[in-house]
């Protein structure tokens, strides 16, 4: 039997957890336009939020530990980063403030050069590049 391999149509998610998945539901929905594509409070472990593109190969996992101490604890190069291939639209940024998020000075000045920066409620960083994914 052959082993199974990593291939461009293997779905990826990237989960994380939350402090208040309110304020990231605002952030994500309200500020950056992703969908709610499931949530559940149904689980004993944690509550659950997935947000993302319907139909995407992604999505962003956030929880909320029931029984558990579990803090979000990002650091700096602890990035999402959304190839947007276009400049980034003012618009965008300030929708996203205004939903919670904080811009930020990237530390890597590569993402300072070709995109915005903003943390999320719990500090995650999110770059908007302006670059496509190939550049």
């Amino acid at each position: 039997m052959t082993p199974p391999t990593v291939t461009a149509a293997t779905p990826i998610r990237i989960a994380r957890p939350s402090a208040d998945l309110r304020a990231a539901e605002a952030f994500y929905v309200d500020g950056v336009g992703l969908s709610v594509l499931w949530r559940s409070d149904a689980d004993d472990f944690a509550e659950l939020l997935m947000l993302g593109v319907p139909g995407a190969l992604w999505h962003l996992e956030l929880t909320r530990a029931r029984h558990h101490d579990v803090r979000p604890t990002p650091t700096p190069e602890d990035l999402l980063v959304l190839y947007l291939d276009a400049p980034v639209p003012p618009a965008l940024v300030e929708r996203m403030v205004a939903h919670g998020g904080r811009r930020v000075t990237a530390l890597n000045p590569y993402w300072e050069r070709w995109g915005v920066t903003v943390a999320d409620p719990d500090g995650y960083r999110l770059v908007l590049c302006q670059r496509s994914w190939t550049t």
